[in-house]
């Protein structure tokens, strides 16, 4: 028997976040839209499909499908082709261009029953941009930039209830992280502003995920999963302010910690139907609660290093983000008995008001269309591979600090998949 403890989980799910670098870019909210080449490659169209270990994440029930040991290997590269930061003062690309995703599971069923179990790794997604070296609103250049992750470790279980019913159920371990340069080399007393670099906080929290497929015919599949909110309180970091302006220099703050940040509850349902024997077709609607997720974000910090400093450094922003209902159609065509090919498209509306609005958590991606293939290279090895195209989009919006501004995101992902059957 494999026991789980937290020493464990980090350093399975900071090896998650070294595969996948600092961030995930946001697409629904701070969501990836899918999980592994074929969640990915049908756009997210996965719930009442989940045929592979994927299935940790996005429906666990669909690990029943799976009737031999399965090993999966995952991985994506994030092409920023438009990411760019727009004020009075500068229009700039962030260079962060790249970011490499990655993940793997492995199920097998249980002897003597009608379940399959299995353990998961995956990158659930993140925001940010760096922007070197921009014009600061008080006339000098300094680096802006924040890097959000999140990874998680699933162990789950799925059962067949009868022929039609299967549910399942998963554990997330999810461990998340953040690292910002706001203006760190930047001081004006007078305005007043103190820039800082905050690094190294992070967070581990549990949560689960309920799933279900119902088999009406052998055409006609329904499905519904339920993901619980998962507070991640970021602590446990050190924060750099920049108190030159008022004579004391770098001031280290040896505990820092940003509050407010959590993955969202979630309801999603879903059908898989099969009009001739070649094609596949999925739908998923999906509701995630953000509104109860990120509302304020706090950052806090203590013990300064120098006993001329303010004691507490912190903020409070608000984000107040909004509900969220994505929409993802998927096509599963098989060319032949060794190719599958596949399409979709995932919408979901930003869930960022236009007031909240900042260039640091660019989460404002709307459109996914998605082509891609699967070919069985023997009897036991296949491989995936497509590409994900995240829409342009752009949203004006007025900031205290940049007056007149504007964000533009625009994407290419690469998504591939090699996997094992015995």
């Amino acid at each position: 028997m494999t026991y789980f403890n937290f020493s464990t989980i980090r350093l399975a799910t900071v090896l998650t976040l070294a595969i996948t670098g600092s961030a995930a870019h946001a697409t629904n909210g701070i969501n990836l839209i899918g999980f592994g080449a074929e969640s990915s490659l049908m756009a997210g169209a996965d719930v009442a499909v989940a045929r592979d270990t994927s299935a940790l994440n996005t429906n666990p029930a669909g690990l029943t499908q799976i009737k031999a040991p399965l090993l999966d290997m995952f991985g994506s590269i994030l092409r920023t082709t438009d990411l760019v930061h727009k004020d009075p003062r500068n229009e700039e690309h962030a260079s962060n261009r790249y970011t490499p995703l990655g993940g793997g599971g492995y199920a097998r069923p249980i002897e003597d029953t009608s379940c399959t179990a299995g353990v998961g790794f995956f990158a659930q997604g993140g925001a940010g941009g760096v922007f070197d070296k921009i014009r600061t609103p008080f006339g000098n250049r300094d680096d802006l930039s924040s890097l959000f992750g999140i990874a998680k470790v699933i162990p789950g279980i799925g059962c067949e209830v009868n022929e039609k019913l299967s549910i399942g159920a998963s554990l997330n371990f999810v461990y998340a992280s953040i690292e910002q340069d706001f203006f760190a080399n930047t001081s004006v007393p007078a305005a007043p502003f103190i820039g800082y670099k905050l690094e190294d906080a992070s967070a581990i929290r549990t949560g689960f995920k309920l799933g279900m497929q119902y088999r009406v015919t052998p055409t006609l599949t329904l499905a519904a999963a339920y993901s619980e909110k998962t507070e991640l309180p970021l602590t446990g970091g050190s924060l750099v302010a920049d108190f030159t302006g008022a004579g004391l220099g770098k001031v280290k703050y040896s505990d820092a910690s940003v509050k407010g940040f959590a993955l969202p509850r979630e309801v999603a349902v879903g059908l898989a139907f099969k009009p001739a024997d070649a094609w596949l077709l999925s739908f998923k609607l999906n509701w995630l609660n953000w509104d109860d997720a990120i509302n304020d974000v706090k950052l806090r910090a203590t013990n300064p290093n120098n006993s001329l400093a303010p004691a507490v450094y912190g903020s409070t922003n608000p984000a107040d983000w909004k509900n969220q209902w994505v929409i993802a159609t998927g096509v599963a065509y098989n060319w032949d008995n060794r190719t599958t090919i596949y399409a979709g498209h995932n919408y979901g509306k930003n869930p960022i008001p236009r007031e909240t609005t900042n260039p640091l958590l660019a989460g404002i991606l709307e459109h996914h269309l998605t082509f891609g293939a699967a070919r069985k290279i023997d009897q036991n090895w296949l491989a995936n591979g497509g590409v994900e195209w995240m829409l342009p989009v752009k949203v004006k919006y007025n900031s205290d600090l940049f007056g007149e501004s504007e964000i533009r995101n625009e994407a290419i992902v690469l998504h591939f998949m090699l996997s094992r059957r015995w």
